[in-house]
């Protein structure tokens, strides 16, 4: 299965160890036993061996249908897999010179985003002489995260560095 990792235990005759402590299915601990008097009774209860604990002393070991138990593993962790939320982060570029219908056409993006449970990073670049005057910049900024205020929340800003300034919101609902 693509993207599940289950642990290979040793089972049955592939166990080392001469003395188990060997727990039967119901949880019950049976007892420290040689390792072929385990299999035999395994084989009686028609079940498998199975070394869950190799580094304790003794090993332990455990009476169970080792099929069973690998199939359920992994439908708990495809089950579990399933659940996860990914976040993505989606970049929006700006300028400090812009304009009105670009500033709402940006902002619509940026809501839908918000909306859709995906961060928003806000990447202020200035080109030529914008970068003497970052305030401008980071008036836009300000503007975006304002009108923003009631679906998101700053999670981070940078100071100006070089010819870049960035804001990154996060939905309201998210928890970090």
């Amino acid at each position: 299965m693509k993207g599940v990792f289950i642990p290979e235990l040793n089972i049955n005759e592939d166990i080392k160890s001469k003395k188990l402590l060997v727990i039967a299915p119901d949880g019950v601990q049976i007892g420290e036993l040689e390792l072929k008097k385990a299999l035999v009774i395994a084989n009686e209860l028609d079940l498998d061996l199975v070394e869950v604990s190799p580094e304790s002393k003794p090993p332990v070991a455990r009476l169970m249908d080792y099929g069973k138990y690998k199939y359920e593993l992994s439908q708990k962790a495809k089950h579990s897999k399933k659940n996860q939320t990914k976040i993505n982060v989606k970049e929006i570029q700006l300028k400090p010179k812009i304009d009105t219908h670009d500033f709402k056409i940006k902002l619509n993006q940026s809501k839908k985003f918000l909306v859709e449970g995906d961060k928003v990073k806000f990447t202020m670049r200035f080109r030529g002489r914008e970068i003497e005057h970052p305030e401008f910049g980071q008036r836009v900024l300000d503007n975006f995260k304002e009108e923003l205020s009631n679906i998101s929340e700053v999670e981070s800003t940078s100071k100006p560095d070089g010819k870049s300034l960035t804001m990154v919101l996060a939905p309201n609902g998210v928890k970090l």
